[in-house]
């Protein structure tokens, strides 16, 4: 396994300094994630002109391979099902992808409120299997279909996170029935605050994980007792290593391991209280360690 950055985590730098910090502070990472759209603001991809000119697509994909890394994967999370603009983002990045010859693109299910999750009034439940039938399936149809059209290879990786149809193991499973081109981007962070086992959830998903991200959750224990865990202030999305410990991170690459994966872990920078390049240091360090101790660390 190798190990990454999805690059939104440095917004203010343009990618070829992003890219000549980290080949100076933080070399094991030679991976890249960079983001195309969605709520991802694209810092670092001009996705109409990379679309349009070939030899933008050239001297971006030169930037990068120059300096000895990977472009691994285009990240448009967002909630393509009510937005257009997301929409639109989702098909023109699996375009692009295409065109730049990379087989994953993160993305999110999406959805409406109603899928948050934890709620039963009546009518909840039969309005959420009805924008299910209505909406989410025919969707995600639709554009497993497309990318398969684009390249076999290429993987929409779906980010589990509540808020979409797809939060969680029993509600990304019908989806990924829907085509090999569905698959599953493992960001453990997500399952640690709703109480799921993230590695329970790697062996369930096995052949179905595409793409993996790095990163951590603190869970405040005594805001848990009082609210619960789906009060937002419960937890904060953190820095690998600072939820869970090196041993963790270790298991976590031999639980992906044993499923066969042997891609990327992604770091994703989203810790309110670290700045991102102490965050991407000290990830990169919990990741490289963690990693080559459950022997599936890249040569």
């Amino acid at each position: 396994m190798r190990i990454g950055l999805f690059t939104d985590a440095l917004p203010e730098r343009p990618l070829d300094a992003v890219l000549d910090w980290l080949a100076a502070e933080v070399p094991a990472v030679r991976d890249i994630e960079i983001g195309t759209g969605g709520y991802s603001p694209a810092p670092h991809c001009d996705r109409a002109e990379l679309l349009a000119d070939s030899e933008a697509r050239a001297a971006f994909v030169d930037a990068i391979e120059s300096r000895d890394f990977r472009l691994a994967a285009l990240n448009v999370s967002g909630n393509p099902l009510e937005s257009a603009e997301h929409d639109r983002a989702l098909r023109e990045t699996v375009a692009l992808a295409g065109l730049l010859g990379v087989d994953r693109v993160v993305c999110m299910s999406g959805g409406r409120p109603e899928l948050s999750g934890g709620a039963w009034f009546p009518g909840v439940e039969a309005e959420v299997e009805r924008y299910r039938r209505a909406r989410v399936v025919p969707y995600w149809r639709e554009l497993a279909d497309l990318a398969a059209r684009v390249h076999p290879d290429l993987r929409l990786c779906f980010e589990l996170e509540p808020g979409a149809a797809a939060f969680n193991v029993s509600t990304v499973e019908p989806l990924l029935e829907l085509g090999p081109s569905l698959a599953v981007n493992l960001d453990p962070s997500h399952f640690f605050w709703q109480s799921i086992d993230p590695l329970a959830a790697v062996r369930r998903l096995a052949g179905r994980i595409a793409f993996a991200h790095g990163k951590d959750t603190v869970l405040d224990g005594a805001r848990i007792g009082i609210d619960g865990r789906l009060d937002r202030t419960a937890w904060r999305y953190a820095t690998v290593g600072h939820g869970r410990g090196p041993g963790w991170w270790r298991d976590f690459g031999e639980a992906l391991r044993r499923v066969g994966y042997d891609g990327v872990v992604s770091i994703e920078y989203e810790d309110p209280l670290v700045a991102a390049e102490a965050s991407i240091v000290q990830a990169a360090h919990v990741l490289a360690d963690a990693l080559a101790a459950a022997g599936v660390a890249a040569p």
